[in-house]
């Protein structure tokens, strides 16, 4: 069953396909960019998931930067931008960037996107994605 399409952003390929494997195993359609935020944002843009994952383990500043990128583009600003860990300046920055995203911890990703998929399969209902 699939409970919907995430966009994942990292920047290590061998880290992002274990995250993008872990996530499909929990049924859930995931693309992967691990290289190019630029090109991810315009994958993102051409066809938008439901959501865009992106964790701030690496290279925090590239996905803040493509996060911020969508968030502002008319295209794309609806999609919800979930953060996976992170810490000091480099988190709080991606906060005052991105104030509307919602922001886990690894342990919490998969609760975040079970409540995305109740969501997404159930289009009235309306679900707060609030701080984890």
């Amino acid at each position: 069953m699939n409970k919907g399409r995430v966009f994942l952003f990292h920047w290590n390929k061998a880290e992002a396909e274990g995250y993008a494997d872990g996530l499909r195993k929990a049924g859930w359609a995931v693309d992967l960019e691990w290289e190019d935020g630029a090109r991810g944002g315009a994958a993102v843009k051409a066809n938008p998931p439901d959501a865009a994952v992106f964790y701030l383990t690496r290279l925090p500043s590239h996905g803040r930067a493509t996060a911020e990128y969508l968030a502002k583009t008319k295209a794309t600003r609806h999609i919800l931008l979930i953060f996976v860990g992170g810490e000091g300046e480099a988190l709080e920055k991606t906060k005052q960037g991105v104030p509307n995203g919602v922001y886990v911890q690894p342990g919490k990703l998969n609760q975040t996107l079970a409540r995305l998929a109740l969501r997404v399969s159930k289009p009235g209902l309306k679900r707060p994605f609030g701080k984890e």
